[in-house]
């Protein structure tokens, strides 16, 4: 519980409806709840503090220009997006976390590669299972160069109109070109899907030639990052437009292990983290169904007011997303 004198400081600013006052005593809350290793507790209400003040602590405080619109509906091209998860959040391969270190070491230093005529990679694709840290890695990435996350809709970037959608597609890669920002082409299959399947009509086709010109045409500010689920359909020239490739995988042994130590640091429970009936009770799970769990378990020990977590509530939790 947060300290008397923060809590009257919280009070006092939100009656008085002082916002700068406010987020500080929150910040302080937030942080005392990460020193007793309330992680959990720490990141929600980090999440409910920045997703209204776009400001995490103190970064991506830059406002960038309104995004491009789709002619046809009006619907915004990107989303842009406060990141708010760091690297030590990010568990994964060592091979894929090197890439993503090496990333970021390459913008973070990029002055110095331009001194000897080089830049940071700029185009890199993300593949593998849902659910496994895709767009986690890209948000990630974007807190730590501190960018926005513009994440590309496709639900208006993909028009009914002939020619439309390249025409979109212009305007997203014009806007990514001028302002510096981290941009998530989610579910990039639904642009670069392989020409040479016969199912396709000739529109989708000249989609994928438009993605393939822009991206081996594209020098602009911002990192682009595609993620797809089904690198399978892709078409073959894609792979070649990208610098970097980047393999997601379903977690091993170990990184449920070092997934669940995280989920449930400051839980009190009643058994071992690597245990190998908990180890095994995981096993085949992205990381996103791990994390559902732990917290769908947590919620039914705090609503039946149990004062350590059990093995039965990580089951019961299991059964309930496994029937999800």
């Amino acid at each position: 519980m947060a300290s008397g004198k923060i809590l009257r400081q919280l009070l006092k600013a939100g009656t008085a409806g002082d916002k700068d006052a406010f987020r500080l005593a929150s910040e302080s809350i937030i942080e005392e709840e990460r020193l007793k290793q309330h992680h959990l507790l720490a990141n929600d209400l980090e999440k409910i503090l920045y997703s209204s003040t776009a400001d995490r602590r103190g970064k991506v405080s830059r406002l960038t220009p309104s995004v491009p619109t789709d002619k046809e509906r009006g619907l915004p091209l990107l989303d842009i997006r406060h990141p708010q998860r760091s690297l030590d959040e990010l568990i994964l391969p060592s091979a894929g976390l090197d890439a993503v270190e090496e990333l970021l070491g390459e913008h973070r230093r990029e002055d110095i590669l331009r001194s000897y005529g080089m830049r940071p990679a700029n185009r890199v694709l993300f593949f593998g299972p849902p659910g496994c840290g895709k767009t986690l890695t890209a948000e990630v990435i974007a807190c730590e160069l501190d960018m926005p996350l513009a994440v590309v809709r496709l639900d208006a970037l993909v028009s009914s109109f002939l020619g439309e959608t390249a025409a979109n597609l212009r305007k997203v890669f014009d806007y990514i070109s001028e302002y510096p920002m981290v941009a998530l082409f989610d579910e990039f299959d639904a642009l670069g899907k392989e020409r040479a399947d016969s199912g396709e009509h000739g529109e989708l086709r000249r989609v994928v030639n438009a993605v393939l010109q822009m991206i081996d045409a594209y020098q602009g500010k911002s990192l682009i990052i595609a993620a797809t689920n089904h690198e399978q359909i892709l078409d073959s020239a894609i792979w070649r437009r990208f610098e970097d490739i980047i393999e997601f995988s379903k977690p091993s042994k170990d990184m449920i292990i070092k997934l669940l130590s995280s989920k449930l640091r400051g839980v009190r429970r009643q058994f071992e983290i690597d245990g190998p009936e908990i180890v095994e009770l995981f096993d085949g799970l992205s990381g996103a169904d791990i994390e559902r769990v732990v917290r769908r378990a947590a919620k039914r020990m705090i609503l039946k007011g149990q004062e350590f977590l059990s093995l039965n509530d990580l089951k019961s939790a299991l059964g309930k997303e496994i029937r999800r």
